[in-house]
């Protein structure tokens, strides 16, 4: 359900926090991302905003400042949560199940796959299109609704909304902790993402944006059908059909997630089935901020992160910010057969939410009627009608 997105480009200087504080008109903000002045090579690293879970926790909390420094127009899009209670548990243990369902039988793969729903639902894998327009074969994926088997049985829906209406796949002959490692993590980080939900509306609210014009981030995302959680196996690099070395989106191309809050739990990385340490530091997530600067993102595997989307972006008219990122592969002597796992839980809107769009969007422009209204379902297809075979 990776969606890719354009950058906004501004030329913009990093401030100190104090000095960047938000005019309270509800106007469309920019959104430009805090980067160190990057030197030639490599990228610089970058640390996420953190928020212990007690804190997050309480509902009355002013979490403002933290919100506003990494989810903010000065933000890097990304925030991260630490100490979850049974986290580190859950997500090892359905991190290792990844491996094993990319190495069932390829009749038995080919079973769990789902067409109909654009593989959007069961075992995906060179299905996706990134942004050079290539497939993508780095990576195969499973998704399911961690917390609807059946989102809805109306013939209609199922039609016309195959990518969030159709019922869960599961390898119940072949790998049944799937389906229950799978669901317990993501309700899990639902649960926490409705959490920070709750003070992102606080902070929203604050620069008289009021609750999205609407409902709050909170409420959409609680009564939801459709969220959709994705585990992602990224295959050695021998064993891929591409070769991109140097990129810095070797392993996953740039893309920005079109929904409305992503959970993501740090990578595992294995060899010959036994988990290693990551064996190239360059290797993991990048973000592209908004004066188009690269920078690589790190939170510990214990922490759960959260991005925003860009559905969230634009209904907040910028005051919560969507960025571009991508996946380095590790390279080198040492990452010879090393594979990468990793979870992402898409919390979005409902297919029936109807979506007021402000006067001035900052994606895809060509897609979305300005002061015009769309349901989430009529905005999403239009977006994964474009990185699809056969559907553009």
């Amino acid at each position: 359900m990776e969606a890719a997105g354009s950058v906004v480009g501004t030329r913009s200087t990093w401030t100190p926090p104090a000095a960047r504080r938000l005019a309270r008109a509800p106007t469309l903000v920019r959104c430009r991302a805090v980067a160190v002045a990057m030197q030639s090579q490599p990228p610089p690293s970058v640390r996420t905003v953190a928020i212990p879970f007690a804190d997050l926790k309480e509902r009355g909390k002013d979490l403002s400042g933290k919100i506003e420094e990494g989810l903010g127009p000065n933000g890097l899009g990304i925030i991260s949560i630490s100490d979850v209670p049974d986290f580190p548990a859950l997500r090892r243990t359905l991190l290792r199940l990844a491996p094993r369902v990319a190495n069932l039988p390829e009749d038995v793969k080919e079973q769990l796959e789902d067409p109909d729903s654009r593989y959007n639902f069961g075992w995906s894998h060179g299905k996706e299109k990134l942004e050079s327009g290539k497939l993508d074969t780095f990576k195969g994926s499973y998704y399911a609704n961690p917390i609807l088997d059946v989102p809805t049985t109306d013939d209609a829906l199922l039609s016309r909304y195959p990518s969030y209406c159709r019922p869960n796949i599961w390898p119940a002959d072949h790998l049944p902790e799937l389906e229950i490692a799978f669901k317990a993590l993501g309700k899990l980080m639902l649960e926490v993402g409705l959490m920070l939900a709750r003070h992102c509306d606080l902070y929203v609210m604050q620069h008289g944006v009021g609750t999205f014009d609407g409902e709050s981030l909170e409420q959409t995302i609680s009564r939801s059908r459709c969220h959709k959680g994705r585990l992602l196996y990224y295959f050695p690099r021998q064993f891929s059909t591409q070769k991109e070395e140097g990129s810095v989106s070797s392993w996953c191309g740039w893309h920005t997630d079109h929904g409305s809050l992503t959970g993501l739990t740090c990578g595992l990385f294995m060899r010959n089935s036994e988990q290693i340490p990551c064996p190239d530091s360059a290797a993991g997530l990048y973000i592209r901020t908004r004066d188009n600067r690269v920078v690589k993102v790190t939170f510990g595997e214990d922490e759960l992160a959260y991005q925003i989307g860009e559905t969230t972006e634009i209904l907040s008219r910028g005051r919560l910010c969507a960025t571009p990122h991508c996946v380095q592969a590790p390279s080198g002597e040492n990452a010879s057969n090393v594979e990468r796992s990793t979870f992402a839980m898409f919390m979005q809107p409902d297919w029936n939410e109807t979506l007021k769009f402000p006067s001035e969007i900052p994606y895809h422009q060509e897609l979305i009627p300005p002061n015009g209204a769309l349901t989430f379902g009529e905005y999403s297809e239009r977006l994964v009608n474009k990185y699809y075979q056969g559907k553009t």
